[in-house]
């Protein structure tokens, strides 16, 4: 038995980095996972990586784009109907933009707002109603210690990412006083190893990228899929049973400076 064995858990976000880590870990210990994100394909290549190892029926995949209502009702309810229930639902899908408050333009920011922020309103607002029938509920949203610790050049990233942070404190408040069944929290992840770090290694190369960031962490490392992945099976399981409206800090000590 696994630490989620029965659990039923859509994941946005699903064809890569944090989104394919997650649902590998969370198949891995027993749930049935589906897959989304706007790389329809991709999404469904991993699925069918992680049926081949755990088995046919363990994973979905659904094309999503996480801006547009109408498909957030309609996933929610295909990946209900496709693992008999759903009761973890991972908001992971989200995209990042270097620029100031000066240089960055409004278009972009609605942009950023829309993908890291509306899309996990949206997602919420349509799995609870579904994951009340089915027994104790966990919503993670993958917010980013930039929604804790500010920087002068992510004016976009840092606003979505804090507002992810207090969101998932709004649900987590409605949901206790509604039933308590269902629970809601956010992961705020430091630098990881994951596409979202393709730019900076594009300018700097891999080795000195990673490097150069891993400097700015205490531990002095840059973060692995995994660690996150760990951080939203414990929230996922029951063993949280008690953990709502909370953060979780995966960031080798940078907030603590």
């Amino acid at each position: 038995m696994g630490r989620v064995s029965g659990k039923m858990a859509l994941i946005t976000g699903g064809a890569q980095g944090l989104g394919e880590a997650i649902g590998r870990m969370l198949a891995k210990e027993g749930a049935k996972v589906t897959l989304t994100d706007i790389n329809g394909a991709g999404a469904e290549k991993i699925a069918a990586s992680i049926n081949a190892a755990h088995g046919a029926g363990t994973a979905f995949a659904f094309q999503q784009d996480v801006t547009d209502e109408t498909r957030w009702k309609e996933v929610v309810q295909l990946a209900h109907d496709a693992m008999g229930g759903l009761n973890v639902l991972v908001n992971n899908a989200g995209i990042g933009s270097l620029g100031s408050v000066e240089d960055e333009s409004y278009e972009i920011f609605r942009k950023v707002q829309a993908v890291d922020v509306d899309s996990i309103f949206l997602g919420c607002k349509y799995a609870i109603p579904l994951m009340r029938n089915h027994g104790l509920g966990s919503i993670i949203n993958i917010s980013s210690i930039a929604g804790i610790i500010a920087s002068g050049n992510y004016v976009s990233y840092n606003t979505a990412k804090a507002a992810v942070r207090h969101l998932s404190k709004s649900v987590a408040l409605h949901c206790a006083k509604t039933g308590g069944q269902i629970r809601s929290n956010s992961v705020h992840p430091v630098f990881i190893n994951t596409p979202i770090l393709d730019r900076t290694k594009e300018m700097f190369g891999e080795q000195k990228a990673l490097e150069k960031l891993g400097r700015q962490i205490p531990l002095g490392k840059v973060g692995e899929p995994d660690d996150i992945a760990y951080a939203v099976l414990y929230l996922a399981s029951d063993e949280s049973k008690l953990v709502t409206g909370a953060e979780i800090k995966v960031d080798g000590g940078i907030s603590a400076m």
